[in-house]
C-alpha cells in the first residue's frame, strides 16, 4: 500500500481542479496494478468529485448549481466564520471517492475525471492519494 500527500494553492473562492493526472502519476509510482484507489480530502469547506472532464463549462454550472442550493451570503447563517455555505457544498460533495484500479489503469467513464473541489478559498489545501492491491 501506498500513500501520496498532494498540495494545492487555490487563488479563486470557488473552482473545481482536475486532480486526474496526479493520481495516475501515483498509481503508477506505487507499481500496483490491480486494487482500489482512495482520494480524500481533509478539508471540511472543500470536497472530491468525479464529474465530466471534457466540456469546462460543467465545473463552472457544477459551482452555480451549489451556489443556488448553499449561497455564498445568507442573513440566516449563524457559523461565525462567514463559511456555512462552504461547509453545506463539502458535506454534499463528499470528503473522499473511490476508484477501481485494473491492469494498472483507473476505471473512468469516457468523459469523467477526478476533481478537487474548493469552496473557501484561496486557499492552501491538501488531499491524499491511498493505492491498496487487491
Amino acid at each position: 500500500m501506498s500513500t501520496y500527500k498532494h498540495n494545492l494553492t487555490i487563488s479563486q473562492r470557488q473552482r473545481l481542479v482536475d486532480i486526474t493526472g496526479s493520481i495516475k502519476e501515483d498509481v503508477k509510482k506505487s507499481g500496483v496494478t490491480d486494487g482500489i484507489v482512495v482520494i480524500y480530502c481533509p478539508h471540511t469547506t472543500a470536497g472530491i468529485s468525479i464529474n465530466e472532464n471534457c466540456d469546462p463549462d460543467v465545473c463552472t454550472d457544477f459551482i452555480y448549481g451549489y451556489e443556488k442550493v448553499f449561497p455564498t451570503q445568507d442573513k440566516e447563517y449563524r457559523h461565525f466564520e462567514g463559511n456555512s455555505h462552504a461547509h453545506m457544498k463539502s458535506a454534499a460533495v463528499g470528503a473522499s471517492s473511490t476508484l477501481i484500479l485494473e491492469n494498472g489503469k483507473l476505471i473512468l467513464g469516457t468523459w469523467q475525471a477526478v476533481y478537487f473541489c474548493e469552496f473557501d478559498g484561496p486557499r492552501n489545501r491538501s488531499y491524499y492519494v491511498k493505492v491498496m492491491e487487491g
